[in-house]
């Protein structure tokens, strides 16, 4: 099965879009396998039940890879694929050992996956300068993502004041590369994305 991976610095919202863009597609029982310290498991959610549980604006509150498994209309029939959920990446090494076992797990997967959703917090971003908040580990992973053709940038929290700004600033920065404005809380930009999944996967 073909799979995309959804990464970014820690806060950016990846959670939410997972969520949100799982909800766009029209799925409305959530069944997430989960991979941890504990192995392998599997939880089901509704939808306001996966916000709740998963979703916060503390750190590294996503301390697992998770994934669930999604279906678009695909010429006469739909097409299956696996979008996973991934905890955040931090320059240097983290001094929480499940938060470097889990970033171990992103890096890992981000090798393995057909497409890649690279998120960035484009309100943020606005509100700084560039340099200090795009992370090295960020360029990696962009610079990683330029050898693919299934790499995209998502500016996120487009409903935010400044985002606008941020949003240029991550065009400027990432040349080339295809930007998709989108709001994970609003699901605005959901269109554009589910084409660019349609193109390239």
């Amino acid at each position: 099965m073909r799979s995309i991976i959804v990464l970014g610095q820690t806060n950016v919202g990846k959670t939410l879009f997972t969520i949100n863009f799982a909800h766009y597609l029209g799925i409305e029982s959530l069944t997430f396998k989960f991979i941890d310290h504990r192995g392998e498991y599997t939880r089901t959610y509704t939808i306001s039940q996966a916000i709740e549980f998963l979703v916060s604006p503390k750190p590294h509150f996503t301390r697992a890879l998770h994934s669930i498994v999604l279906s678009m209309p695909w010429g006469k029939g739909r097409k299956a694929f696996e979008l996973l959920d991934t905890a955040g990446l931090t320059n240097g090494i983290h001094q929480d050992e499940q938060v470097r076992k889990a970033m171990g797990q992103t890096l890992t997967a981000v090798r393995e996956a057909d497409l890649i959703f690279h998120l960035f917090d484009a309100a943020e971003i606005g509100k700084r300068d560039l340099l200090s908040a795009v992370s090295d580990v960020d360029y990696q992973v962009a610079q990683f993502g330029q050898m693919r053709a299934g790499y995209l940038v998502l500016a996120n929290k487009m409903d935010l004041p400044l985002a606008k700004d941020g949003l240029r600033k991550l065009q400027d920065s990432f040349p080339g590369h295809v930007v998709i404005p989108i709001s994970a809380l609003y699901k605005t930009g959901f269109k554009e994305v589910k084409s660019f999944v349609r193109k390239h996967l």
